[in-house]
């Protein structure tokens, strides 16, 4: 007979919370141990058996059996640390894909000061080189690359035709090509 069961007259806690400290009482160390052997953690392990404790106790007068809290308690436990494994996983496979942008916020290394250097000589030697096109070719080019807009918006901007647009960025490209080859 259990505890819940027998009323000695002077505990005046609900029975479920009295079944749920002997079950607690009886079970905790080896659910922790069973967590750990799944989790490989400490804390995740206690944070696990914690919330099976929680979802006996709120589910407590709808169990079919109160015998059966036990293995409701490993089952809740067992399903725990495999949402505890899922998420471990997200969060690895988001990590690694950020460590592997440039700019991402887990990024551990910075560009090399050498990259830095290399890279601002070559924008400051195409700016350079745009900058020595005519006008209406550094407009096209500069609108089309730049502010990304499409052939159209950029006829409508300068008012010209589409295909004057299409001749200028054509013949922008080409000399700007020539002379960064040169600058090589």
């Amino acid at each position: 007979m259990t505890v819940a069961e027998r009323d000695p007259g002077g505990d005046t806690r609900p029975a479920a919370d009295v079944a749920i400290a002997e079950l607690y009482a009886a079970h905790w160390t080896g659910l922790v141990r069973l967590a750990w052997l799944l989790l490989r953690d400490d804390l995740a392990a206690e944070e696990v058996v914690q919330d099976a404790f929680i979802a006996v106790h709120r589910r407590w007068d709808s169990l079919r059996s109160h015998e059966s809290a036990a293995a409701y308690l490993r089952r809740t436990v067992v399903n725990g640390a495999r949402s505890g494994l899922r998420h471990r996983g997200v969060e690895e496979r988001y990590l690694s894909r950020e460590q592997g942008e440039p700019g991402g916020p887990a990024r551990r290394t910075e560009a090399s000061a050498e990259s830095h250097a290399l890279e601002s000589e070559a924008t400051s030697s195409m700016i350079e080189a745009l900058g020595r096109l005519p006008q209406r070719q550094r407009e096209v080019l500069t609108m089309r690359y730049y502010l990304d807009l499409s052939e159209a918006e950029i006829a409508d901007a300068l008012g010209i035709s589409a295909g004057t647009v299409k001749a200028h960025a054509h013949r922008g490209l080409a000399a700007l090509r020539d002379r960064m080859e040169v600058a090589r």
